[in-house]
C-alpha cells in the first residue's frame, strides 16, 4: 500500500491554509487523514470555531468510508437521504456529507483524504485541492 508521508501531509495543511489566506476566506481548519482514517496532520487558524476539527474530520472520514469525495456525498444525501443517514449511523455519526473533503489516489488506490472547514463548502473544497496540488499529488475528481 502506498502511503503519504508526514512531510506531504504537512505541506497539504500549510498550502491549504495559505490558499485560504490568499483568497481571504474565513479562518480555516485542515486535517489530513491517511487511508486508515488516522490523522496525519492538522492545523486550525486563529479564530476558528470550537469544533472545526470535528467537522473537517467528519468530512474526510465520511469520504474515506464511502470512497468518494464529500461533494459527491452531499449530492447523494440530497438524492438518497435515507441511505446517507443509514451509512452515517453505521459509522457512528462520523460523516459530514458536504463539500470540503477531497480524496487522494495513487495508482487508483486511496492513500489519504484532506478535510477542510471554515468557509463555504465550495471554498473549503478549493483549499483542499490547492493543498493536494502543493504536495505534488492529484486530487480525486469525485
Amino acid at each position: 500500500m502506498t502511503a503519504i508521508t508526514l512531510a506531504q501531509a504537512q505541506t497539504m495543511v500549510s498550502a491549504a491554509l495559505a490558499y485560504s489566506r490568499e483568497h481571504k476566506f474565513n479562518p480555516m481548519a485542515v486535517v489530513v487523514l491517511d487511508a486508515r482514517g488516522v490523522p496525519k496532520a492538522y492545523a486550525a487558524e486563529d479564530g476558528t470555531a470550537l469544533r472545526r476539527y470535528d467537522i473537517a474530520h467528519g468530512k474526510a472520514y465520511g469520504s474515506l468510508a464511502m470512497g468518494v469525495g464529500s461533494r459527491t456525498l452531499g449530492l447523494r444525501a440530497t438524492e438518497r437521504p435515507h441511505f446517507i443517514g443509514a451509512v452515517n449511523g453505521a459509522i457512528g455519526g462520523a460523516m459530514i456529507p458536504v463539500a470540503g473533503a477531497v480524496l487522494i489516489r495513487v495508482d487508483g488506490e486511496i492513500v489519504a483524504c484532506v478535510g477542510v472547514t471554515g468557509d463555504t463548502s465550495d471554498h473549503d473544497d478549493e483549499a483542499a485541492r490547492a493543498g493536494i496540488a502543493a504536495a505534488g499529488l492529484t486530487a480525486d475528481p469525485s
